[in-house]
């Protein structure tokens, strides 16, 4: 589908008015597998078959798992989900993922909740750019996961609240990996810088992001991560 590309940018150059874009209108589907190798795909809501798809307001208003409205921002798509099982909660699975904002241009990481891990509503955004700090120009490519504490007997245990490692764009137009945390998923707070570029002339110097990280048997943590020059 091509679109104006417009409708991605804040400001518009000149030179790039007419200009048409490809491939923006993304959606998230989800797919089964019996053996982790060949996987399936199921069959979404959405007309398209996605299960989770850019929000406009034609769609009606969105409701919580308490029956309350919740107001939901225009979205102009939907990228890079990270799924979560909760243990604990009104919520057995929630999906965060990277969005832009139709009205403000702003990217931001918007979440879904769902029962069974197939049906997301949405719950809007939970993290948004702050002026003045490394993600002011916006946020993406998160990843999620419950809390766990290494103990005394060498193994992780599952504490309270979740972490996200997300990727942040500073003012610089760079891009860093950045932390927040939350008690329930939808609130967060925000913790700031925590890799940051690599030295000047370095594989790594020109942005760092895409975080993925794991625990180790050790009680250390382990990221891995996209890095430019």
């Amino acid at each position: 589908e091509e679109l104006p590309a417009s409708e991605f940018m804040s400001e518009v150059p000149e030179n790039m008015s007419d200009q048409k874009v490809k491939g923006m209108r993304m959606k998230v589907g989800v797919a089964i597998s019996q053996d982790g190798t060949t996987f399936g795909r199921i069959e979404g809501d959405d007309p398209s078959g996605a299960c989770m798809v850019p929000y406009d307001k034609s769609m009606g208003p969105t409701t919580g798992a308490d029956g309350k409205r919740i107001d939901v921002d225009e979205e102009l798509y939907c990228a890079w989900p990270d799924v979560v099982p909760i243990t604990e909660g009104p919520d057995d699975f929630l999906m965060y993922y990277s969005t832009m904002l139709k009205e403000t241009k702003e990217k931001v990481i918007a979440f879904g909740a769902s029962k069974e891990g197939f049906r997301f509503q949405k719950r809007g955004v939970c993290l948004r750019p702050d002026d003045g700090t490394m993600d002011a120009k916006g946020l993406s490519r998160c990843t999620v996961q419950e809390n766990h504490i290494y103990n005394e007997n060498g193994r992780w245990t599952k504490s309270k609240g979740l972490i996200m490692y997300y990727e942040g764009v500073g003012e610089d137009g760079k891009n860093r990996v950045m932390e927040a945390v939350s008690t329930d998923g939808k609130e967060w707070t925000k913790n700031g810088v925590i890799l940051d570029l690599g030295p000047e002339g370095s594989w790594d110097c020109g942005g760092v992001g895409s975080p993925s990280v794991i625990r180790m048997d050790d009680g250390t943590r382990r990221m891995y991560y996209t890095g430019q020059g």
